[in-house]
């Protein structure tokens, strides 16, 4: 596996989401691999808790401006960028007034403040992602998908993009943590994703209203390789990867992205 760069997806990081243990891990992860020599690109969402002025965001002109069509409606992208120190780590915020804008005096993400779109929400995400990566002409050896609303993109580089030569060779890692959403997405997900380019075989599986569960499972379907980043993983998911027979890092390799166990489990893949 060819780590010199790595596409890191993920949906929260701190100090931009401050005060939660995944986006600790997620930081600790991707600041790691940028500190072994691995060029790394981070992306997240830009949730209206972000503080611009703070964080020293500023948007990226040339890679703002396309309209992503969801469902009949263009949903224009914005990229912002900031760097975090002191490993110099770049990262990308996919932003859009439709999804990542709606503020509240409780500071409570949209994800949860407006649940009603957040299947188009995941996919505005994951395409926003992938087409910034194309602009930036820029080829991941490997990507590392964190967070439920990052787990439509092992399903869209394998089959959307499948042919892309910007993200057709990279190998996908998923990993499971505890943060999920209630209840199901949308009823009208699987024809959406079909408005999108899917065929219906690749959709047969999210006939039944999609709920964390089914998302999860779906990420493992198209990854190569799974990673346990917490100890608190729901034990269905984790019986599911199992059965897989895919490669799985556990949570006590996953918890010293420093150590050479964890840095050979990437090479591997």
């Amino acid at each position: 596996m060819d780590l010199t760069k790595v596409l890191f997806i993920t949906q929260e990081l701190d100090p931009y989401l401050p005060g939660t243990p995944q986006g600790v891990y997620n930081r600790n992860v991707a600041q790691t691999l940028q500190e072994s020599g691995s060029e790394v690109r981070t992306f997240m969402p830009k949730f209206a808790a972000i503080n611009e002025r703070r964080n020293q965001l500023h948007e990226v002109i040339r890679l703002s401006g396309l309209n992503i069509a969801i469902d009949d409606a263009d949903h224009p992208l914005i990229i912002k960028v900031a760097t975090l120190q002191p490993s110099r780590l770049q990262v990308y915020f996919i932003d859009n007034d439709d999804f990542f804008n709606h503020h509240t005096p409780t500071r409570e993400l949209e994800t949860d403040t407006s649940p009603e779109v957040n299947d188009e929400r995941a996919m505005f995400f994951t395409r926003g992602v992938v087409e910034t990566v194309k602009k930036l002409r820029w080829e991941p050896g490997l990507t590392y998908v964190s967070g439920w609303i990052s787990a439509l993109v092992p399903f869209y580089l394998r089959n959307i993009y499948a042919e892309d030569p910007a993200v057709a060779e990279t190998k996908i890692v998923f990993a499971l943590d505890s943060n999920r959403f209630e209840g199901t997405l949308d009823a009208r997900f699987a024809e959406k994703l079909k408005e999108d380019g899917f065929e219906d075989d690749k959709l047969t599986q999210l006939a039944e209203p999609v709920d964390y569960i089914a998302l999860c499972k779906l990420a493992i379907d198209y990854a190569d390789a799974v990673i346990e980043s917490t100890a608190e993983i729901d034990p269905v998911l984790k019986e599911y990867a199992k059965a897989s027979a895919k490669p799985i890092m556990s949570f006590e390799v996953a918890s010293h992205p420093e150590a050479d166990e964890y840095k050979q489990f990437m090479q591997s893949l």
